[in-house]
């Protein structure tokens, strides 16, 4: 075993998908998670910022000694996947296991992707998809409305503001015959109940952050780092700005109270 936390962090509340998952799947780890929701959202931003943001989260959670640094974040995936690559721990994004499980779900070779501006500009999806299958059709939507309107809790099935922006953005998706969609920014997820009400239910959503975790579950059974049943996984929680937005979404998407878990911490005094 290697007690060590993985370390989890997001532009602000979407890694908490990731964290869902993986306290499912992993329930013997410890997790540090750091949502930067003072500078939420990262997709509008240019590749160079998402860089260096990247960098100073990375740089936080080293200060706990992580065993496994966690990208929950489709844009940084993306935007700065060098940056994630470049450090010395064992990390990942969502861009590989999304376009695997998408590649592996789709039935007639279409997939779309819902992402942030900077995700789909990357193209990197794309290029993920296509090195699995070289003939399969991608059609990719930015969908930079989304994260604000998880962010700000309108989440709710019915919200008809909710509903009226993801109609709007898949709508393209829908008409190229997509079968499948990525969800590709880990904010997505917590919008599935909505996407999938109105793609129908012959379309396939690929959950990013579910993915993510089955891709952390394997490479710490890979590498023999996965605690066994002997540790009790805790979990705590950093973001950039106030906690109590953060804390009430939370308590919805995990099924908990994390108030006692949750604290504020100044990013630019820790880097």
């Amino acid at each position: 075993m290697d007690k060590r936390p993985i370390g989890v962090f997001d532009s602000g509340l979407g890694g908490l998908s990731t964290v869902r998952a993986m306290k499912k799947l992993l329930p013997n780890e410890d997790i540090v998670y750091f949502g930067d929701t003072g500078r939420v959202p990262y997709g509008t931003r240019s590749n160079e910022t998402v860089e260096t943001y990247a960098a100073q989260d990375i740089k936080f959670l080293r200060s706990f000694s992580c065993k496994m640094i966690v990208a929950a974040c489709g844009t940084v995936s993306t935007a700065a996947a060098d940056v994630i690559g470049g450090i010395s721990e064992p990390s990942t994004g969502i861009t590989k296991p999304s376009s695997k499980a998408a590649v592996e779900a789709t039935k007639n070779g279409v997939i779309g992707v819902m992402g942030t501006s900077a995700t789909v500009n990357s193209g990197a999806f794309d290029d993920e998809i296509h090195a699995l299958n070289s003939t399969a059709k991608v059609i990719s939507v930015s969908c930079p409305l989304l994260v604000s309107l998880v962010e700000s809790n309108w989440i709710d099935i019915d919200d008809e503001v909710t509903n009226a922006a993801v109609k709007r953005y898949i709508e393209p998706i829908l008409k190229g015959g997509a079968d499948t969609v990525i969800l590709g920014c880990t904010h997505f997820p917590i919008l599935a109940p909505i996407i999938q009400k109105i793609a129908g239910s012959d379309v396939t959503l690929i959950d990013s952050g579910l993915e993510e975790a089955r891709y952390i579950k394997a490479e710490l059974e890979k590498r023999d780092m996965k605690n066994d049943g002997s540790h009790v996984g805790t979990q705590r929680f950093f973001v950039s700005d106030k906690t109590q937005n953060f804390c009430d979404v939370a308590s919805v998407l995990l099924g908990e109270d994390i108030s006692e878990k949750c604290e504020f911490v100044d990013i630019f005094k820790v880097i």
